[in-house]
């Protein structure tokens, strides 16, 4: 078996698995946030009102965690009121993880599972949210879940799945200069589509994959979502153990593949081989090589989101940065606030102020269209985000250019769609 199918085969008891088997297993770690969250509590509601079941207690409240990440600061009365909903929930039963908005260590989903070691390598971890594939870096089966599903692993501590096929992406080299895992995942993204994965694994390996650092990683299975994953999965290596036991994780029980495993099919990416590409509008697919994509005007720059706001990615962005101005408006939104601290103790935050941009509190505002920083009607942005529809960003008829942080920090210094390699 590969690691996707021993996670689910030991969750569910069982000593093997087959690709499509439907299975019922126990979970290891539950995430909500300030959007799924609310939409649990009404399931909650509906049952009692409904007369199923009275909601008196969960499974193991020290199984779940919370966090305010989306409409963060309170965009309006109701997001204010969902804040609300959201502490009295936690308080009600118990649950001690819930990461508050303004008041010490907090912020985007994604980036907390791994940055509070909340998520272990073996673990199965599901979140009320679709980019909980990125903590698959780690070695963990990690998925979205709608809010029926989360309320009900919340209250019995099981779920059923049906274990998807895996395809298996095999990377070679190492990624030149100015080429980060953006870029590799957008190629990838680009050659199956955005329809190549639905309902399967995407697991990552290769001597380019054990090359990389884990937040290089976590770029890759987060977007794994926009290939239409059920989850991105990485076997975990020293790297991660060391990443983890640096955030107090000292205990876990890794899982690897077999010998012999299986995989519905492999791809081979040379990384060496590869340049700074950007996915144009209106979707993950569309790849183009920047240098041949053409120059194109902005009116903005957003450097942050669970994908592309990590302190690596930050450290990207600076590098461009540094000694220059922005021609554009330019936004810096740290994933966290532990982040954005270490981005101040060594100097990026003085550096992004310094060239112009506005750096912000942790928030997904901004990438799911919500606020901080949305488009305009014709308004062009260079996203280091991961979904670039009509309307995500802003007004339906905006555009947003998936790029790396590199080719982000380098748009802005331009004004204009650019190669960092150009500058």
């Amino acid at each position: 078996m590969n690691i996707t199918e021993k996670i689910l085969a030991r969750a569910s008891g069982k000593d093997k698995l087959e690709p499509d088997e439907v299975i019922f297993a126990n979970v290891d770690k539950i995430m909500l946030h300030d959007v799924s969250g609310p939409g649990v509590i009404k399931t909650f509601e509906k049952l009692e009102k409904d007369g199923v079941i009275k909601v008196d207690k969960l499974f193991d409240p020290s199984m779940i965690w919370v966090t305010e990440d989306h409409f963060v600061p309170s965009v309006d009365k109701i997001s204010a009121e969902n804040i609300v909903k959201l502490s009295n929930f936690t308080n009600k039963f118990g649950i001690k993880k819930h990461f508050k908005y303004g008041m010490g260590q907090y912020g985007i989903c994604h980036t907390m599972s791994h940055e509070e070691g909340l998520v272990s390598p073996g673990e199965l971890y599901v979140g009320g949210d679709s980019h909980t594939n990125t903590t698959g870096a780690l070695g963990a089966f990690a998925c979205g879940l709608g809010h029926t599903d989360v309320a009900y692993a919340m209250l019995y501590g099981k779920l059923w799945f049906k274990v998807p096929e895996t395809l298996y992406f095999k990377i070679h080299g190492k990624l030149p200069e100015n080429v980060m895992a953006k870029d590799l995942i957008l190629r990838i993204i680009g050659d199956i589509t955005t329809e190549g994965a639905a309902g399967k694994a995407m697991q990552f390996g290769g001597d380019g994959i054990s090359d990389m650092s884990v937040e290089s990683r976590l770029t890759l299975t987060n977007m794994t979502t926009e290939a239409g994953a059920k989850n991105g999965i990485i076997e975990p290596d020293q790297k991660v153990f060391d990443y983890i036991s640096e955030r107090g994780v000292t205990k876990y029980d890794a899982v690897y593949d077999d010998e012999d495993a299986q995989y519905e099919k492999t791809f081979e990416y040379e990384a060496s081989e590869l340049e700074p590409v950007v996915a144009k509008p209106f979707s993950p697919q569309n790849v183009s090589v920047v240098r041949e994509t053409g120059s194109i005007d902005i009116d903005k720059s957003y450097i942050g989101s669970c994908t592309g706001a990590k302190y690596e990615d930050l450290l990207a962005a600076a590098k461009i940065l540094k000694g220059r101005k922005v021609k554009v408006r330019t936004e810096v939104l740290p994933a966290t606030i532990s982040i954005y601290k270490k981005a101040t103790e060594n100097g990026l935050t003085q550096i992004f102020i310094d060239a112009g941009a506005v750096v912000g509190p942790p928030t997904c505002g901004a990438c799911c269209g919500a606020q901080m920083g949305v488009l305009a009607k014709d308004e062009v942005c260079v996203s280091t985000t991961n979904r670039n529809f009509p309307g995500r960003m802003g007004h339906l008829e905006s555009k947003a250019y998936l790029a790396s942080p590199l080719v982000a920090a380098a748009s802005a210094v331009t004004g204009k769609l650019t190669d960092p390699r150009d500058l």
